[in-house]
């Protein structure tokens, strides 16, 4: 139980619930989803039981991707783990010097993994060797059902913003435009911040995903949106 511990706290050590880049990641995805429903309003010819339809068609739907998204969250957070688990047991045990510096190669960035000395591997190992025996499993924790469910509110609530003009205005035809230009916006805020949280230059990358909405749009208003 005390080994169990003992890497439950190491898991729980993580920094944030969700880094940067997934929270500007999960909040492009909704928008994306949103932004192809409200498209498909039609102000020509929707009535407002065929608008209120729509939009709830949007709210389930990213509903449910919010539900998949977290849940995905979860089963990635299993797969790595027990990933993890079998390296260490493979360096704790193995008597294979070889064996046991590539285990340790495969889990270096690229960057690191080019610079580093065969002396410094040996020396990873021998830490890693005064490790407490992994156990075969380590939990799903609540820090981590925690962060499922922020991924689930990130997609969640990034439905309303574009749907605001639905329920505040009379003119449809005002109002998908008004949506179109709230979601573009949010669409660029969200590419700026994820450029800039990934190393990539912010504004080029918010463009690219305001274009992608655009792109939508565009084809939308073509087709007689």
């Amino acid at each position: 139980m005390a080994q169990q511990d003992f890497w439950i706290r190491i898991i729980n050590r993580r920094g944030p619930l969700l880094d940067p880049v997934s929270r500007t990641s999960e909040i492009i995805f909704g928008l994306i989803m949103v932004l192809t429903f409200t498209c498909s309003i039609s102000a020509a010819t929707a009535m407002k039981d065929d608008i209120r339809t729509t939009l709830w068609a949007a709210l389930g739907c990213n509903v449910a991707w919010g539900i998949v998204d977290g849940f995905m969250y979860l089963m990635a957070l299993l797969i790595e783990r027990g990933d993890t688990i079998t390296a260490v047991r493979t360096v704790l045990q193995s008597q294979d010097k070889g064996e046991r510096e590539q285990v340790i190669r495969d889990y270096l960035p690229p960057a690191i993994e080019t610079i580093i000395q065969p002396g410094e591997l040996e020396s990873i190992s021998q830490a890693v060797g005064r490790l407490p025996e992994p156990p075969n499993k380590v939990p799903i924790t609540w820090k981590d059902v925690k962060a499922a469910g922020a991924i689930f509110l990130l997609v969640f609530f990034s439905t309303f913003p574009p749907t605001l003009p639905f329920m505040l205005m009379e003119d449809y035809e005002k109002a998908i435009r008004i949506s179109n230009a709230i979601a573009l916006l949010l669409l660029f805020i969200t590419g700026y911040k994820l450029g800039r949280s990934s190393g990539y230059r912010p504004f080029p990358m918010g463009l690219v995903f305001a274009l992608v909405g655009a792109l939508l749009v565009a084809s939308t208003i073509a087709l007689g949106g």
